[in-house]
């Protein structure tokens, strides 16, 4: 029998073959290989402080670099929080500042990081970085949550009742990215290139994801606001609460809180599949995206210039912004009772001010990537943290406050889930056409605009009751819970005809 024999040539040749379809296979695999996109590297080893400082005050661009400059404000919070205790709207302040240049490094880091993974997984975790300070502020607040004392209504958020907060977070954190993020996104690149084209797999891909994630969201509200008509309290002569049906106001918020945790953990399984979407299904679509996109980057010889983190030093990084950023948090987080106190509403803080901070350094690199032309990156940079957002971070603090025995719930008010759902089909249309200009993004920045203004001036829980168990307290005619319904209904019929 003839023997085979292999030569070097051939030998190089199935190695080559082996490279070539190892570029076109699966995420996963490749990842659990280790492989290292050559812009990622340093050059390096160690950790060298030097090097440390000054990659990190040039960090990726400009506006990043500025932002370092507030720096000091981590520093001066902290002192002040434990010199001067009882100056709450000075720690407040000085703790929010703060949270800025943190957000950044921890951003930043990220990007390094991602930079020495393959594409499309890079990608996901700089995104998945950018979220940990959301991840955070949710914990804190559900922890820091106080249940009102049996016999009193529900208080808000000056008086340890931080769930309205959290509710507001959760959609403020959509509304801040679909329409401020992605406003400024689409401004900064429209005065550079008059129209930015962007590739339809991310698009739709993203849009479709979070229309699902609406409607899981919208189904406790749907729920709560289908019934909340249908249990009856009445007094008796002598003042005294009487129940007329089996269906009793707590009976309907236990089944909310149920309907809410197991809803959670459907969407975050929801969110599993979209991270194995991005994994394997659409692995080449994807990195074929981003590749071009980088290849097109204006920006691309400066950046591919620039000094990067060592792995070690990309590690110390990541561990610095991740105590400054949960300290910071948790003074933030002390400091609501009075901050609310002082005249800021509950609403306004959640859906607006948090947000803002929590997401500092994702929006400062999407509007980079969008002023340097790579609208697609851009793109993932606003709809993957909205996603992750709906899918997981939202139930992943019901599911917290399930474990902690604290009744966090996805029972919004109507108000919230009707900004959501109307400001994903706002963003829906846009999306449509494949194509963005400055004159749509300014559109959506002034849409973000009325909404903050709108949620400024609206009530705190314990006055606001279109949607909350304090609605209960008294005589729910008709007109309220029909008013509910028919309103949820025009929602759920313009999104289906939208979609």
């Amino acid at each position: 029998m003839p023997t085979s024999h292999v030569s070097a040539n051939d030998g190089a040749r199935g190695h080559d073959s082996n490279d070539a379809s190892n570029e076109n296979t699966a995420l996963l695999p490749s990842f659990l290989r280790g492989e290292v996109e050559h812009e990622g590297e340093s050059g390096r080893h160690g950790f060298h402080p030097r090097h440390f400082c000054s990659v990190t005050y040039k960090s990726s661009n400009i506006v990043s670099q500025y932002v370092n400059f507030l720096w000091p404000f981590v520093p001066l919070a902290i002192i002040i929080r434990y010199i001067l205790p009882n100056y709450s709207l000075l720690i407040f302040g000085l703790s929010y500042v703060g949270m800025i240049p943190s957000a950044n490094l921890l951003g930043f880091a990220g990007q390094e990081f991602a930079k020495k993974m393959p594409k499309v997984a890079g990608t996901l975790i700089e995104t998945t970085f950018g979220s940990l300070v959301e991840i955070i502020l949710f914990v804190v607040l559900i922890v820091k949550h106080q249940e009102p004392v049996e016999g009193k209504e529900a208080a808000n958020g000056d008086e340890g009742n931080l769930i309205p907060i959290i509710q507001a977070a959760i959609l403020g954190s959509i509304l801040t990215n679909l329409l401020l993020c992605l406003g400024l996104c689409f401004f900064v690149a429209g005065l550079r290139k008059t129209t930015q084209k962007f590739h339809a797999a991310v698009s739709e891909t993203g849009n479709g994801l979070l229309l699902v994630a609406a409607f899981g969201l919208l189904i406790p509200s749907a729920f709560y606001s289908a019934l909340k008509g249908e249990t009856k309290i009445t007094k008796s002569s002598l003042g005294f609460t009487i129940l007329t049906d089996k269906f009793t106001p707590a009976t309907l918020q236990r089944d909310i809180l149920k309907i809410s945790q197991v809803t959670s953990v459907v969407l975050i399984i929801a969110f599993g599949c979209y991270l194995l979407f991005n994994a394997k299904s659409q692995h080449s679509v994807f990195h074929e995206v981003i590749e071009t996109d980088e290849h097109g980057d204006l920006d691309r010889e400066e950046d591919q210039a620039r000094m990067r983190y060592t792995g070690t030093e990309t590690t110390v990084a990541l561990g610095i912004s991740l105590i400054f950023a949960t300290l910071l948090l948790i003074y933030l987080v002390e400091q609501i009772e009075a901050v609310v106190h002082s005249g800021v509403p509950d609403q306004f803080l959640g859906l607006i001010l948090l947000p803002l901070v929590e997401k500092a350094a994702e929006h400062l690199t999407a509007i980079d990537e969008a002023y340097d032309g790579v609208i697609n990156v851009a793109l993932f940079h606003c709809l993957g943290p909205s996603i992750q957002t709906a899918l997981f971070n939202g139930p992943l603090v019901v599911i917290v406050g399930w474990i902690l025995n604290k009744p966090m719930d996805l029972n919004f008010e109507i108000f919230m889930i009707v900004l959501v759902v109307l400001g994903i089909l706002v963003v829906g249309n846009f999306l449509r056409d494949g194509e963005s200009n400055w004159l749509e993004g300014a559109l959506l920045v002034i849409v973000y605009v009325i909404i903050a203004i709108a949620s400024w001036y609206y009530p705190n829980p314990d006055v606001a009751t279109s949607n909350g168990i304090e609605a209960l307290a008294v005589p729910a005619g008709p007109t309220h819970a029909t008013i509910d319904r028919a309103l949820l209904m025009d929602l759920l019929m313009v999104a289906n005809s939208d979609a």
